[in-house]
């Protein structure tokens, strides 16, 4: 059977999705791995062995991010011009896989920076095309459950990566580059399952052949770029996720256990992605995306009043509920917005925009962070994201649960 007429069959409450979904859900789980047992430890190390402040921290995190997203442009309009999806991402996920031993090697933060740069380029090259990829697979009515898979799963080992890193922390006396070396297998394997479990569907559309111009989408529509704004500004308000261990490492967390932050956003992510990703195929996006607007309020109040670790550890949750609330689903309407033949492109163009909203956040945080101190930085998030909340209620002029965009 092939993978067009699986995704076809009858649906039933868990719908039956092609393999190859499944393939790239689990090369996201093992690159998660690899690349989470770095990142859970990457803010202490960079603190307490490299003896980098703050805004050291929020700047390499942003540049990071702000690096993968102009790669995701790039790559995006490029596999929509080549009519190819599978071969750009092996070459990013390869290339995120080859940059883990920079890290192990670095004795600055400028190299920690390079170390960065490289593995978000690799990270830049891969997503358009594989989000493109997905959404050829995919009809417009399983689209949240097949992104809502692959984000739980992606999650799955965003859970599994600081865990193995804070056993293997325990194991071997702290020692943060042995760890970091050892994160190189994991992001090995993700590669091994890409080349060899994904097939790249047909495509039904010619490939585009025009230079890289915005005016290339604009007959998509005023839906979709109210989307791109939608995801400007959650990101501007929900800046590296670094903060989170940082604060708390500030209300007491130990050394050795501050993976665990990321393991317990990430658990709440991952049991929420694929559920509530099936369920925007059958109710109102936007209703659901006015909800992780809120959540994110509370996990920000939560984070910027918190007495102690527990508290933290709560609004951690609340952060992971949000992630499960919107990321999928935000995939799922770049998708359903875009023509085949530019989906890509509009997946890179979305990530973009993102990108630079977390840069801009990551910068802003770390200085708040500086100068008024770890509450001001989650006030400062909340702030962002009841503006944002009200703005997308305007935009998108709320109606009944069932005249969904899609």
């Amino acid at each position: 059977m092939s993978e067009q007429s699986a995704s076809n069959e009858p649906r039933s409450s868990l719908p039956r999705l092609p393999r190859s979904i499944w393939a790239l859900g689990f090369v996201s789980l093992f690159m998660d791995i690899s690349s989470e047992m770095i990142h859970g430890l990457l803010p202490v190390f960079l603190s307490s062995v490299l003896g980098a402040g703050t805004e050291t921290v929020g700047f390499i995190e942003g540049v990071g991010e702000a690096t993968a997203s102009i790669s995701k442009l790039f790559s995006g309009w490029l596999s929509d011009r080549l009519g190819q999806r599978k071969a750009l991402t092996v070459i990013g996920y390869g290339l995120a896989a080859l940059s883990k031993p920079l890290f192990a090697v670095a004795t600055t933060s400028s190299l920690v920076l390079a170390a960065r740069f490289s593995d978000r380029i690799g990270k830049g090259i891969r997503d358009s095309p594989r989000d493109a990829m997905i959404g050829d697979l995919i009809p417009s009515g399983l689209r949240g459950a097949a992104y809502g898979l692959r984000q739980a799963l992606d999650t799955v080992g965003a859970v599994a990566g600081p865990l193995i890193a804070i056993g293997l922390m325990a194991a071997l006396n702290d020692n943060f580059r042995t760890v970091f070396w050892l994160a190189l297998i994991p992001g090995v394997l993700a590669v091994l399952i890409l080349v060899v479990g994904v097939r790249e569907p047909d495509r039904t559309a010619a490939p585009s052949t025009a230079p890289l111009k915005l005016s290339d989408l604009e007959g998509i529509g005023r839906t979709f770029w109210i989307v791109v704004g939608i995801g400007a500004v959650l990101t501007l308000a929900r800046f590296s996720e670094a903060f989170l261990i940082l604060r708390a490492q500030d209300k007491g967390l130990a050394l050795a256990l501050a993976p665990l932050v990321l393991a317990v956003m990430n658990v709440v992510y991952s049991l929420s992605a694929y559920p509530l990703g099936a369920l925007s195929d059958r109710i109102d996006r936007r209703l659901m995306l006015g909800a992780g607007f809120a959540v994110l309020v509370a996990a920000d109040i939560v984070l910027a009043l918190a007495p102690n670790v527990l508290v933290v550890m709560l609004g951690v949750a609340l952060w992971g509920l949000h992630m499960g609330l919107t990321q999928g689903l935000l995939s799922a309407l770049v998708a359903d917005e875009a023509p085949q033949n530019l989906r890509a492109t509009a997946f890179g163009v979305f990530n973009f925009v993102s990108g630079v909203a977390l840069l801009l956040a990551s910068l802003i945080a770390g200085a708040l962070w500086e100068m008024v101190g770890p509450p001001a930085t989650f006030i400062a998030g909340a702030i962002f994201t009841a503006i944002g909340l009200v703005a997308t209620a305007l935009a998108l002029r709320i109606r009944s649960p069932h005249e969904a965009p899609r």
